[in-house]
C-alpha cells in the first residue's frame, strides 16, 4: 500500500501546506480520502491525476474536506470521464445536491454514485474500511484500512479512537495547534500524547496543520514525547509512505 499526503494543511493557508487530502493506493485500487483545496494541483504534481481517481472517501463536510470535490467533477468531465463515486457520511447525499444546485450546468454530465455511510465496516473502491465516529463539530468518521493506515480525520484525541487506530502501521492524526493555544475539536500534542500512551502503532504522521504550527515542531514532538515514546513524524505536503 502507497499512502500520499496531498494536503496537510487547514482552511488557513500557508501557501505551503494545501487543504486535507490524502491518496491510498493498493494493488491498482486508487481512493482519494478527503478532496479539500488543492487536492487537484497535488494530485497532478503526484503522478496520478485527477482522471485515475474516480472514487472519494470523505471524513466529514467541513469546507477545507471538499471544496475541491466540484473541481474534480469538473475536470473528470472534461476529460473524457464518465463516472465518479462520493462515499461518506450522513448528509453526503444533501452536500452534493446543494452543490449542484449551485452549479446546475453540472448535473448529467458525470454518472455520479453518492453513498453514505456510517460507524462500522464497508467496502470502497476495492478496499475494505472500518469506520469510526470522532469528536468533532460536526459527524466525522476515522477510517482503518486493515492493519496497515488509520486516518483520525478531524478530531480530538481520546482515548476510543486511539484504541480504533491501535495495531496500524501508519496513523495519520489530526494534530492541529501547539499546547497554548486553547482549542476544542482538534489535539494538541500533549492531548494526543497522553492519549497515544501505551499504543503499540508503527509510525504517527501529525496532518491538519494551521499556520500556529510552524516553527515550533520540535516543541510540539517534545511535548508528544513526554508521554508517548513512539515514532511521530510531522506529513508534508506530496509525503508518500510504503506500507507493506
Amino acid at each position: 500500500m502507497r499512502v500520499t499526503f496531498l494536503g496537510t494543511g487547514s482552511a488557513m493557508p500557508t501557501g505551503e501546506r494545501y487543504q486535507a487530502g490524502i491518496l491510498v493506493q493498493d494493488d491498482g485500487r486508487t481512493l482519494l480520502v478527503d478532496c479539500g483545496a488543492g487536492a487537484l494541483q497535488r494530485l497532478q504534481q503526484s503522478g496520478v491525476g485527477y482522471e485515475n481517481v474516480s472514487t472519494v472517501l470523505l471524513t466529514h463536510h467541513h469546507l477545507d474536506h471538499v471544496s475541491d470535490l466540484l473541481p474534480l467533477m469538473k475536470a473528470r468531465w472534461l476529460a473524457g470521464e464518465e463516472h465518479l463515486e462520493i462515499v461518506g457520511p450522513q448528509g453526503t447525499k444533501a452536500l452534493v445536491d446543494d452543490l449542484l444546485g449551485v452549479y446546475e450546468y453540472m448535473r448529467d454530465k458525470l454518472e455520479l454514485q453518492v453513498r453514505e455511510v456510517v460507524a462500522g465496516e464497508f467496502s470502497v473502491a476495492g478496499f475494505d474500511v472500518s469506520a469510526y465516529e470522532t469528536r468533532h463539530s460536526v459527524p466525522c468518521l476515522a477510517y482503518r484500512f486493515d492493519d496497515r493506515f488509520t486516518f483520525s480525520g478531524d478530531s480530538e484525541a481520546f482515548a476510543g479512537l486511539a484504541n480504533f487506530a491501535e495495531g496500524s502501521a501508519i496513523l495519520a492524526h489530526d494534530c492541529s495547534f501547539p499546547d497554548d493555544v486553547d482549542v476544542s475539536n482538534h489535539p494538541t500534542p500533549e492531548s494526543l500524547g497522553r492519549e497515544l500512551a501505551g499504543r503499540e502503532i508503527g509510525r504517527v504522521y501529525l496532518t491538519h496543520l494551521y499556520p500556529h504550527t510552524e516553527g515550533r515542531h520540535d516543541e510540539m514532538l517534545e511535548s508528544i514525547a513526554t508521554r508517548y515514546d513512539g515514532d511521530v513524524r510531522f506529513a508534508e505536503d506530496l509525503t508518500t509512505v510504503s506500507i507493506e
